[in-house]
């Protein structure tokens, strides 16, 4: 390869949303762009994407290795058919133990899960980038406790997968609070996102790491994020590309009528 490809963190969506667009509407049109057009950024094909996913937690960081991963439906209350979805992505166990070993030789808890699916953090969201799902998929957790510094330190020790054809995503939610999506999260949602967008945008690497690692003390941040699963796959993305400047990659003033939303590239795009 002769591309070092960028990270992502990207606000997911809800549930299985590319299989309900009667249902949703025009909701996601704009986040479904924003995804569509991280294969243009990317540029070169990479061998393999490596999601880091908030919907598997874990006491280590593990890597899934199967060869051919099932499916996790992991929602509740949508129609019938979004329960015999298939995305039918490969695996790759070399990439899973690649993977496992940086994570061990940082001094993190590691290791592989052969018989792990693809939760709706990672289907869902790769559909609109890799449709023919054709790429090869990895997954890693996160790890239970939510240590911020902890999953910087996961993506600086995954970041030489950046010069080995690897793509990494960070899949999550800039804004989780499923009590208020809606307007009575508007407040909330746009202190936080202001926040979020300024620190990974505005600030210098080592003021925007600084800001990350003290996340809770942001205007809006609990409300944002009563749990941060959502929130640590973006430390993740941004300790694997940690002195790199940042890009926004996508972002809604009124994500169903009244959220803010984002999702952010660190390192620079190819096209």
């Amino acid at each position: 390869m002769t591309t070092r490809f960028p990270t992502y963190f990207v606000s997911h969506g809800g549930g299985p949303w590319p299989w309900m667009k009667d249902q949703f509407g025009h909701a996601y049109d704009k986040l479904e762009a924003s995804l569509v057009d991280i294969k243009r950024q990317v540029g070169e094909r990479p061998k393999a994407v490596l999601v880091v996913t908030s919907h598997w937690e874990a006491a280590g960081y593990l890597a899934s290795s199967g060869d051919a991963p099932g499916m996790i439906y992991d929602y509740g209350g949508f129609p019938p058919h979004t329960y015999q979805i298939r995305y039918p992505a490969p695996g790759q166990p070399q990439l899973a133990e690649r993977a496992a070993a940086l994570l061990a030789a940082s001094g993190l808890t590691s290791g592989v899960d052969p018989q792990r699916g693809f939760d709706h953090g990672t289907f869902s969201m790769l559909y609109p980038i890799y449709p023919e799902a054709d790429m090869p998929v990895v997954q890693v957790s996160i790890r239970h406790g939510y240590d911020p510094l902890e999953h910087i330190q996961a993506g600086r020790a995954l970041a030489p997968l950046r010069d080995e054809g690897v793509l990494i995503i960070g899949s999550g939610l800039s804004f989780h609070n499923l009590r208020q999506f809606g307007p009575s999260g508007q407040a909330a949602s746009h202190a936080f996102d202001g926040w979020l967008r300024h620190a990974m945008l505005d600030l210098p690497p080592q003021e925007r790491t600084a800001a990350l690692l003290h996340w809770s003390e942001a205007p809006g941040a609990r409300a944002a994020h009563p749990r941060e699963d959502h929130l640590m796959p973006l430390m993740v993305a941004l300790g694997a590309a940690e002195q790199e400047p940042a890009a926004l990659a996508y972002h809604e003033d009124d994500f169903f009528g009244s959220l803010a939303v984002s999702s952010f590239r660190f390192g620079a795009a190819a096209t």
